[in-house]
């Protein structure tokens, strides 16, 4: 149910946001992401163990990211595909240039121990490394085009930066996390740097300094906000951020119409089955809407059908 034209219906759960900016005299490129609030409304929506919630999480974040950098036209989106043979099974993120984002994950309740190493959820083990990442987006010709790259390393962030480096040819760095306390998704965000033409050997080396003294996107996000962790990571470079955030929410293109026009693929006499058993639900994958469509809701599809004598 993908339909660009259906309208949006918001989560109920505001809060994330995106910020932009440029340093280094431009030759830097930053988005930063608080998805906190998208990340909690998926883990209720699609009802996700703690493992499962930090993978789609990350993925979620990373399409919003990516839709800022690729997006081109207004109506751009960028979906990542996340297929790694683990248990998790496909883990698909959408974002859109506006800032709507959904997603969701082939195993909900699928989840793995610890890492004995250092007590941190196994995203990788969940994700798997058999298998790709594959991102689609749009071109300025409106043509879908999707790139796509053999896991590096499953836990997101770096097939990210990966992919970004060998389809898109962007020098770049990604950092995405998802921290949860009790039952919730605590903290959610991401970080996405783009090098641009003119960036100097020495900004780089500044830039790769600061990736590896900044640690954890989800610890910064504890202790102060995006803004600074922004700051942090872009330290002795002159950030300078655009002037407002902008809104971010889960969002679906579902709707009870999509869902009643999907049965226009099955025949009369399944319909007519479907009207005998007293209606038949239909189930969006994206956001686990479930729509349970009537008896007379299905008769009325027959009444749309052209007639043979007409």
């Amino acid at each position: 149910m993908t339909d660009a034209t259906t309208p949006i219906h918001p989560a109920s759960r505001p809060g994330s946001f995106l910020l932009r900016g440029t340093a280094a005299g431009n030759t830097l490129r930053l988005v930063g992401m608080d998805s906190t609030a998208v990340v909690e409304d998926a883990r209720v929506r699609h009802d996700l163990s703690k493992t499962a919630t930090a993978a789609l999480g990350r993925t979620m974040t990373a399409a919003a990211l990516l839709a800022t950098v690729l997006g081109k036209r207004s109506d751009s989106r960028v979906t990542v595909r996340v297929d790694g043979g683990g248990p998790a099974g496909l883990i698909v993120g959408e974002g859109s240039v506006n800032g709507q984002v959904r997603g969701y994950l082939g195993h909900p309740h699928a989840d793995l121990p610890l890492r004995d190493t250092d007590g941190k959820l196994d995203v990788s083990g969940l994700v798997g490394t058999d298998g790709e990442l594959a991102v689609t987006r749009l071109l300025d010709n409106g043509e879908p085009y999707t790139g796509s790259i053999h896991l590096t390393s499953g836990e997101i962030a770096e097939d990210v930066s990966t992919y970004l480096g060998v389809s898109e040819q962007i020098p770049n760095a990604v950092l995405l996390g998802v921290y949860e306390e009790g039952e919730r998704v605590h903290r959610a965000g991401g970080l996405l740097i783009q090098a641009m033409p003119g960036v100097t050997d020495e900004t780089l080396a500044r830039l790769e300094a600061n990736v590896r003294a900044f640690g954890q996107i989800t610890d910064h996000l504890r202790r102060g906000t995006l803004m600074e962790a922004m700051h942090a990571i872009t330290d002795g470079l002159d950030l300078t951020l655009a002037p407002s955030a902008q809104e971010a929410a889960f969002a679906c293109r579902c709707s009870r119409d999509k869902a009643l026009d999907s049965l226009k693929f099955f025949d009369m006499h399944e319909r007519q089955e479907m009207i005998n058993a007293g209606g038949q639900g239909v189930h969006c994958h994206w956001c686990g809407e479930h729509y349970h469509l009537s008896p007379e809701e299905i008769a009325a599809l027959d009444d749309e059908q052209p007639r043979a004598n007409a």
